[in-house]
This record gives C-alpha cells, structure tokens and sequence, in this order.
C-alpha cells in the first residue's frame, strides 16, 4: 500500500513536469518527420517510417527515463521533504521502490501515447494494423526500465546533472558495448585482453532489447532470444535497484 501511494504520488508529479511534455514534443516531431524522410528515401516507405519511428519511441523513452528519474530522490533532498517522508512508518525501500514504479507508471503511459501515433502513421500507409510492432515496443519497455533503475540508482549519490551524464553514458554504452567483441577477437593474449574481456562480461548490452531490424525487415526470431532478452533485462534491473536500494539504505541525512 505504501509503495503503492508513493508510485502514484510519483506520478503526478511525473505528469506536471514541463520537460516531459518537451521530450514528447520532439519525439511525436521525429514520428512524424519519417514520413518526410520516407519520401525523400529511394525504396520501402514503409521501412523507413518503422526503423525511425522504432528509433525515436528508444532515445526519446531513453530521455525522459533519465532527465525524470535522475531527479527523484535528489528533489526530495534538496526539499527536505526526505526527513518528513522517512519520519513516517515508511521503510527506505518502500519509498526508493515506489519512485521506481512511479517514474515506470510514468514512462509507460508516454510511450503507449508515443506508440499510438507511430501506429497510425504506419496504418495510414499500410491501412493494415503491424501487431509485430508490439513486439518491438514492448523490448523497448524493458530497456526503460533498466534505464529507470540506474537513472534511481545515481541519482541517491549525485547531483541530477552529474546523474544524467553517468544515466545517458549507460545508454550509449549499452548500445556500443558489441564493438568490444570485435576489439577482444582482434587483441592478442595478455592483460589488455583480460581486461576487455572483464569489461564485456560486466558492460550491459542494451542491444538485447533492440528488434529493429528484425521487426523491420521481417526477419525470423527464435522464441529462446525473446525469452533470454526478458530475462536479461528483469534481472539486470532487479540487480541495479538492489545495490541502489544498498546505498540508499546507507545514506545519512542528518
């Protein structure tokens, strides 16, 4: 009940949040300029509508998960409202999980908003609904997610700024973490390869969650990489908010 209450509270300051209407802004702007870049690209149309607008429902989801969820627990501390709240019959983990669902509540209800859209550009071309896109949007969730409970996690130590910088390298690292196996086969045996090898295993690999191409290009899936890539993603998350939940437990606000 109490996480429950916080996730909600969560969310409607979440939803009063000026920046996040922003992010939506520009992210229905980029749905609806692949119609644009659609015509001006030699080929499938309809290709091209589907990898941008694929593309657009991640960064932009990206976006909001970090510039929301870095500021979280640092409002409520720089408010002093953390002292009011944990003076209450409230655990430490109740309150750093109910942000952690609100902020998803959140993200949730944008991106299905984001989703509708993209959906209808794509049924205006095709006038037939593409439920594989689900399976796509659905990945692209998960990846939110994840990104929502490392966004939690600096933010219970940093600033939103310094956060957002750590939150938004995560993403780009998780999305580039697949050259370093090219970079591991090319260097030769020793403490270098070791140390890429260290990193490879540790790194996380966003590109578990992207389908683009595959969704796209209608290219088979087997159902064992579907299964794999949810559970990568929930335990990955449940891993994060576990050492976030470590720290906050930690924290002294006195």
């Amino acid at each position: 009940m109490k996480i429950r209450a916080i996730a909600f509270h969560t969310l409607k300051e979440a939803i009063r949040d000026r920046i996040l209407y922003l992010i939506l802004f520009f992210a229905v702007i980029c749905i609806g300029f692949s119609r644009l870049l659609a015509l001006l690209t030699i080929g499938d149309r309809v290709k091209v509508i589907k990898d941008v607008g694929l593309s657009s429902l991640s960064l932009f989801g990206a976006l909001m998960a970090i510039l929301i969820g870095t500021g979280l627990v640092y409002k409520e501390i720089d408010k002093k409202t953390i002292y009011t709240l944990l003076s209450k019959p409230i655990h430490r983990y109740q309150f750093l999980l109910g942000k952690f669902f609100g902020l998803v509540l959140t993200l949730f209800i944008m991106l299905l908003l984001m989703s509708i859209i993209f959906l209808a550009l794509i049924f205006f071309h095709t006038f037939k609904i593409e439920w594989q896109m689900l399976i796509a949007i659905l990945y692209i969730f998960l990846e939110l997610c994840l990104i929502t409970s490392v966004a939690l996690l600096f933010s219970c130590f940093s600033t939103p700024i310094l956060s957002s910088i750590f939150s938004f390298a995560f993403y780009l690292i998780g999305h580039t973490a697949w050259g370093l196996e090219t970079l591991i086969i090319k260097i030769k045996p020793g403490f270098g390869k070791a140390v890429a090898q260290a990193l490879y295993q540790f790194l996380p690999d966003l590109e578990n969650f992207n389908f683009k191409t595959e969704i796209v290009l209608n290219l088979p899936i087997p159902p064992s990489i579907f299964l794999f890539s949810a559970l990568y993603g929930i335990f990955y998350t449940l891993f994060v908010l576990t050492i976030a939940l470590l720290i906050f437990r930690k924290k002294d606000f006195i």
